[in-house]
């Protein structure tokens, strides 16, 4: 009995030594399992509450912006016509497309009427969806012939309601990049107040409707969303396949949207090259981009028709040559620092040769000159030697082509964004440079583990988007026109900053006060009285904004638009400025000898011809170049020909002279070679009504603005 005691005594003091660690490892699971359900709950809740405040804030600025449109135009109160100058220069010859297919008996003649078209351009018959990206337009009036919308939304609204409504899914989409590269959904918050509050310079959506870009950015900056997601470490195969699909999809649609996709993607490609080239970017990932744009510019190029500037693309010329060349040079990333530099050097040498040889086969195989004005233009911008061409310098010399003014970063200091962009900017670059240096170096993720304390990290989707912000940044520097690829990325891009462990975490590091506390309380308090200083100070502003009531009043242009309408025949030809033809397409449906879209070289070539209109030239020669193009009517405008806007030698009359071997007019020097014209002005004198001029040319209309003749010989 003892000795059977004994054994359960001897069971019974065993069983007590090792239960309590039982019962604390059962404790500790408990914990952790209730620690893992609570995080849980507040991820989705944040998930829950962030996506809600992404989508009130994106319509928010959707009603915003079109609330603006609406109280400077008075857009609902004024007559059709009124509606359709207000869609000036490009973006009425856009929307007259998406007009004609409304106006087409059916669908299918509506389509056919865009793929031979012989009204856009005078003894001409054209593909226009090969020529110019309008199968938004073509989608839209589909629709809107489709929905049973008709007798509650009128088709201008259906379509500027449509571009606004993008502007909600552009905001979205930058709140959603920020978040992604935050970890919180209050840069997203900043980003898209940031966006709204720098409106001047983010976006020009109110005033400019079917201009390509405002239809392209949204798609751009979702593919960019999609990409900082693709590129974050440790994604699930399907996180990446899905993320792949958004990226695809984007960059699709922004290629179908815009002419100058292919040099934006061209930009992210390098920044995507030279990432990978630092090892910062896994090659894999980045051969999957660089395949998914020349894929979707190839697409591209299949429903246009294979226009002949996608066939040319130095996109497609350069993703090939990286991945010859990858195949080529094997080994890049071993070796020593000197070594790995080296070959870094001649692997970019042998990409840009490759890529040049490519482009040039390409475009002496297929004889394609439609983007050679762009590279003129780029030549002497960036003094490369000065030119007489006359595109050239008509770019050259418009404000939106030069540099950007400094006035841009005195508004945007304004509202913060700029002072918080450089900060994230200075931290992130010296980042970026310390990670290059230590991959250069071989240092592999174990000899980071071991010098924790002495080495920084910078993840793939910070890397791309710190590339994309730098490389944008040069081309806004360079390039006014394109700062709003920059301005939007830059709220982005300084939202994330501020409320970023890595960013804050970095420089407390650097002071010697780094904690996960004070980093977390830093993150939260920075952007919380940013969003109080921004909505204390430009809250009033923008209320005043909205009271402001406006009206469209373009007297002169209305009454041009209604002669023409009563006065000449349906398949009259015009000839004048393209910036007022395209309205003349759109208000009155007549034929055009010339247009705004510029990307083709033979319409370029009439447009110098056209525009001899401004120049010095005999009377019977005007005649004769006009009815070359078939044209019946010349419509000569004051503000062209007695321009003040540009300085002299950016005036259109100076070009034309330039461009004619003729001395320019008024005090200034002009080139030794220049020469007297033997003619005077042809706007000029045209309005004495002298026999030379009223044998070949009939006033039929004149108001303050608008002179309009009748070419003898014409129907």
């Amino acid at each position: 009995m003892m000795y059977l005691r004994q054994r359960k005594e001897v069971k019974a003091v065993g069983v007590p030594e090792d239960f309590p660690a039982q019962e604390e490892n059962e404790k500790l699971d408990n914990k952790s399992a209730a620690g893992h359900g609570h995080r849980r709950f507040w991820k989705i809740l944040s998930f829950t509450v962030g996506g809600a405040v992404a989508l009130c804030v994106g319509l928010l600025t959707s009603v915003y912006l079109a609330t603006l449109h609406e109280n400077d135009l008075w857009f609902s109160n004024i007559k059709e016509v009124e509606r359709e100058i207000s869609f000036r220069t490009e973006c009425g010859l856009y929307y007259s497309y998406y007009k004609q297919m409304l106006q087409a008996p059916t669908l299918t003649q509506g389509f056919r009427g865009l793929v031979y078209d012989n009204k856009t351009e005078s003894m001409r018959t054209i593909n226009i969806l090969q020529r110019m990206n309008v199968y938004q337009e073509v989608f839209l009036s589909i629709l809107y012939r489709s929905l049973p919308i008709q007798k509650y939304l009128e088709p201008v609204y259906f379509y500027i309601y449509t571009l606004f409504g993008l502007q909600a899914v552009y905001v979205m989409a930058l709140y959603t990049t920020s978040w992604l590269l935050s970890g919180t959904w209050l840069s997203g918050l900043l980003a898209a107040l940031w966006y709204v509050t720098n409106r001047i310079d983010t976006t020009r959506v109110e005033f400019t409707i079917p201009l390509r870009e405002n239809w392209a950015l949204p798609f751009f900056a979702i593919q960019i969303a999609a990409v900082t997601y693709f590129l974050r470490p440790n994604l699930q195969a399907l996180s990446q396949r899905l993320a792949l699909l958004a990226v695809f999809m984007s960059t699709f649609l922004f290629s179908l949207t815009w002419q100058f996709n292919q040099f934006l993607t061209l930009l992210q490609a390098l920044a995507l090259f030279t990432l990978e080239s630092l090892d910062v970017l896994p090659a894999a990932k980045a051969m999957w981009l660089y395949g998914i744009q020349t894929a979707c510019l190839v697409l591209v190029c299949i429903l246009q028709f294979f226009n002949s500037m996608i066939l040319g693309s130095l996109l497609i010329s350069f993703n090939l040559s990286v991945v010859i060349a990858r195949k080529l040079q094997k080994n890049l990333k071993s070796g020593a620092l000197l070594a790995r530099v080296g070959k870094l050097v001649l692997h970019s040498l042998v990409v840009l040769c490759l890529t040049l040889l490519l482009n040039g086969c390409v475009k002496k195989t297929l004889n394609l000159k439609s983007d050679e004005h762009i590279f003129k233009f780029l030549k002497a911008k960036f003094g490369f030697g000065a030119t007489r061409d006359f595109d050239a310098n008509l770019y050259l010399c418009e404000e939106a082509f030069g540099l950007l003014p400094f006035s841009t970063f005195q508004r945007l200091s304004d509202t913060l964004l700029f002072y918080a962009y450089v900060f994230v900017l200075l931290v992130t670059v010296t980042a970026a440079f310390v990670v290059a240096f230590q991959n250069l170096r071989g240092c592999g993720r174990q000899q980071q583990g071991k010098m924790e304390v002495h080495t920084v990290d910078l993840t793939p989707d910070t890397a791309y988007n710190l590339m994309h912000t730098i490389v944008f940044g040069l081309l806004a520097l360079s390039t006014m026109r394109m700062k709003y690829l920059w301005t939007s990325h830059m709220c982005v891009f300084a939202s994330f900053g501020v409320c970023s462990r890595e960013v804050w975490g970095l420089l407390l590091k650097c002071v010697r006060l780094h904690s996960p506390r004070r980093i977390s309380v830093i993150r939260y308090a920075v952007p919380t009285l940013t969003l109080l200083y921004l909505s204390y100070k430009f809250w009033p502003g923008m209320m005043g904004e909205l009271s402001e009531l406006r009206e469209f009043y373009d007297p002169d242009t209305v009454e041009l638009m209604d002669w023409i309408n009563s006065n000449t025949p349906r398949r009259a030809v015009f000839a004048g400025s393209m910036q007022l033809l395209a309205g003349v397409k759109l208000c009155t449906g007549r034929t055009l000898t010339n247009h705004p879209h510029y990307e083709d070289s033979s319409l370029r070539e009439r447009t110098r011809a056209v525009y001899q209109i401004y120049a010095k030239r005999a009377p019977e020669d005007v005649h004769a170049l006009l009815r070359s193009f078939g044209a019946d009517y010349v419509i000569l405008e004051d503000s062209v020909c007695f321009e003040r806007r540009h300085r002299r030698g950016c005036r259109l009359r100076d070009l034309l002279d330039v461009a004619n071997g003729h001395v320019m007019d008024g005090p200034g020097e002009n080139d030794p070679d220049l020469k007297p014209a033997k003619h005077p002005r042809f706007c000029e004198e045209i309005k004495r009504n002298l026999p030379p001029y009223t044998t070949h040319f009939t006033r039929v209309f004149q108001n303050k603005t608008f002179h309009v003749y009748k070419l003898s010989g014409s129907k």
